[in-house]
């Protein structure tokens, strides 16, 4: 592969997208998406996890199932879509590994470091913010997307719930294990409610059990897109999410395979057009790609 420095992408004007073309790709339409470089007999000193990875010619991949533009899966897919998916082909290829021999595994937020862990993943590329706490427990990379904490309400209440402050003593729901519900509750006094995925959050504001939903805008503005005339996301971004790649903590050498392929992907243009083809269909602009950690 193909090493290079971060290079920073100028970001381009609004795309004029309709909110019918994301629903149709967050529900798993038809997206344009990019063919990857899939390295043959990719070198890797030995014992390490990418050598193992590239002799078994597979790799299981962690991924959320129920957010649009960035990891989704409708019932009658064959596979997820998502910014998330692309990310993981694009790693997947480095590793000498085609798209058709990943193995998606749905992962929801509580369960990614169990399932770094256990086994059940190599990889997890599931709208995972790089903390503190995760890097205690497991290795994460990056990061590759760098997005905010916002709020989805009913279309009814757009003007009463604008900003993190009007939560006060509201119901506020979101995934456990998450960190957006810690900070609603901590710092906005929110009375926080978990559930094991988005959509179940989603659908308690649409039937007025929650006030509001929140998380990361990627995530937020996929939902609002695919029902425009009943939801709507308010409040400026304030938190800052940085989606890294997790992966086994004792599998140090993973980092900076990992950071190599995403700056790889800044440079080539290949994460630009994974970014078009997913997150970019909601009508956003293309931002400027962050600059990884360093490892270690």
């Amino acid at each position: 592969m193909r090493f290079a420095k971060s290079k920073a992408l100028a970001t381009v004007g609004l795309l004029a997208l309709s909110l019918a073309a994301c629903g149709e790709a967050g529900n798993g339409g038809s997206t344009e998406t990019g063919d990857y470089e899939v390295v043959e007999n990719p070198d890797f000193e030995s014992g390490t996890m990418m050598a193992d990875l590239a002799e078994a010619g597979s790799v299981k991949i962690g991924v959320k199932f129920d957010q649009p533009g960035i990891g989704f899966k409708s019932a009658a897919a064959d596979e997820p879509t998502g910014f998330d998916i692309e990310m993981g082909k694009i790693v997947a290829g480095q590793l000498g590994i085609a798209a058709e021999d990943i193995e998606w595994v749905e992962t929801i937020s509580d369960n990614r470091e169990p399932f770094l862990q256990g086994g059940q993943v190599d990889l997890v590329l599931a709208s995972y913010s790089i903390t503190d706490d995760r890097l205690k427990i497991v290795g994460q990379a990056g990061p590759y997307y760098v997005t905010g904490q916002q709020l989805l309400v009913r279309e009814e209440d757009k003007d009463a719930i604008t900003s993190p402050e009007d939560l006060r003593g509201k119901d506020v729901c979101s995934v456990t294990g998450s960190t957006s519900i810690e900070t609603v509750e901590k710092e906005y006094d929110a009375v926080p409610r978990g559930f094991a995925t988005y959509s179940e959050c989603v659908d308690q504001v649409k039937n007025g059990s929650m006030d509001a939903m929140t998380t990361d805008g990627a995530i937020l503005l996929g939902y609002a897109a695919e029902d425009p005339d009943e939801l709507e996301v308010t409040a400026e971004p304030f938190s800052t999410e940085r989606y890294g790649i997790g992966y086994p903590k004792e599998a140090t050498e993973m980092c900076q395979f990992l950071n190599d392929t995403i700056e790889a992907s800044y440079e080539d243009g290949t994460w630009e057009e994974a970014f078009q083809a997913t997150l970019g269909q909601a009508g956003v602009d293309t931002p400027e790609p962050p600059a990884v950690d360093p490892c270690g």
